[in-house]
């Protein structure tokens, strides 16, 4: 007896509802600028025309009625004219001359009558013009106005102020729909931001804990007297290797705050910045038989005075370590120019090729030299130099001297 087949699977049973369809859109409903446009001068254009219609029906019936006026009246049996442009119809004429004078005076009445027609007619038109080109100004102006806005917030956002927000209200055209766009995007750009700033921030405490850290501990090591000459060397030589990366990590961590634009402002002296940091690096411009110079005039420029202390100390700092053996000199000025105030830092020292500048502002860049490999610095002096002037709006350049040395200019907005 063969096998019963398995019976077949049964299909699922058909739904008793039909799923809801997607709802339609209509794109072409939506009040975009484009219709609100075409509606606007349309309607526009529109009213103008039936107005400039109306005003010249207007003229026209008027001068219809001047025209048809008769030029002459009978009375007691002769003729009188009524009209300064009919002056023969006068007296008595005959039949023949009556009829020629009449012509020609109603020709001209005709001729006059479209004259005064035309005039009117464009005085018109050019009053219309007048009135429609301020109106359409007008009206231009309030479909634009959130355009303004949006402007107005970027230009307030390009200023560093990233909480900034559009918020633009009214129907759902095109500009709204950018402006909720500049939105969504500033909302990313203030996140980002945020969170650069508290990398930063925990950046600066992780790296800076572990080589306080080590330096204290070197620093104990060497204050041992019983420590022999060999541990002596090996701590002095560690603790100048921790006190160069604690310098890097400085450096890095001021670099990346330096990069965004200042909010906080308040006036600064340029002058006393430059000193303040001419009096940090005397001791060692005397130690290398660097002189000092220069003339520094008083300046104010609106900005963050620690970031341009550490400007000026930078430029000097490197003035003088990069500078020849006798008879090197440094020259440190402030002035004031029309709009703005300009730190210049002067220097002898070895002749720099021009196509080498601006590596020299690339961090871990030096003349030469593609990496950090002296103890002269950490290679990010220029750097921050740069990205602190950029930061307060200004700009850094370098030209080299034909003696040899540099000639830095940092100028800053006032």
């Amino acid at each position: 007896m063969a096998a019963t087949p398995p019976p077949a699977p049964q299909a699922p049973p058909k739904p008793t509802w039909d799923p809801p369809e997607p709802q339609r859109s209509y794109p072409w409903l939506r009040p975009t600028i484009r219709i609100r446009l075409t509606l606007l001068y349309g309607g526009m254009f529109l009213i103008a025309g039936m107005v400039l219609l109306t005003i010249i029906y207007l003229l026209a019936a008027q001068a219809l009625h001047e025209s048809s006026q008769l030029p002459y009246r009978i009375l007691n049996g002769k003729l009188q004219p009524t009209s300064d442009q009919c002056p023969g119809l006068t007296g008595t004429l005959p039949s023949d001359v009556f009829m020629d004078r009449l012509s020609a005076c109603s020709d001209e009445q005709r001729r006059l009558a479209l004259d005064g027609l035309l005039r009117r007619s464009l005085l018109a038109l050019l009053g219309l013009a007048v009135a429609a080109f301020a109106f359409g100004y007008v009206m231009a102006g309030r479909v634009l106005s959130p355009l303004g806005r949006i402007t107005r917030t970027a230009r307030q956002v390009a200023g560093s102020d990233l909480h900034k927000r559009i918020e633009l209200e009214g129907p759902d055209d095109e500009l709204k729909e950018l402006a909720d766009t500049f939105d969504d995007m500033l909302d990313r750009l203030d996140r980002a931001f945020t969170a650069q700033q508290r990398f930063v921030a925990n950046a600066s405490h992780e790296l800076r804990t572990p080589l306080a850290i080590n330096r204290t501990l070197l620093e104990v090591q060497l204050a041992d007297p019983e420590a022999s000459p060999e541990l002596q060397q090996l701590g002095k030589t560690l603790l100048a290797t921790n006190e160069r990366s604690e310098q890097l990590v400085e450096g890095l961590l001021l670099l990346a705050r330096s990069e965004n634009e200042l909010v906080d402002r308040k006036p600064v002296d340029l002058s006393e910045v430059a000193s303040q940091a001419v009096e940090q690096v005397r001791g060692e411009a005397q130690t290398k038989g660097v002189e000092l110079r220069g003339v520094r005039q008083p300046t104010y420029v609106q900005g963050n005075g620690v970031l341009l202390e550490r400007v000026a100390l930078n430029l000097v700092q490197n003035a003088v370590r990069y500078n020849v053996r006798e008879g090197g000199w440094v020259a440190v000025s402030t002035e004031a120019q029309p709009g703005r105030a300009v730190l210049v830092v002067e220097n002898t020292g070895p002749v720099v090729p021009a196509y080498e500048v601006d590596n020299l502002f690339e961090p871990f860049r030096r003349l030469r030299s593609e990496r950090t490999g002296s103890d002269k610095g950490v290679g990010l002096g220029l750097s921050i130099v740069r990205s602190v002037a950029r930061a307060h709006g200004g700009i850094v350049t370098a030209e080299p001297r034909e003696d040899g040395g540099l000639v830095m200019r940092v100028a800053l907005p006032v």
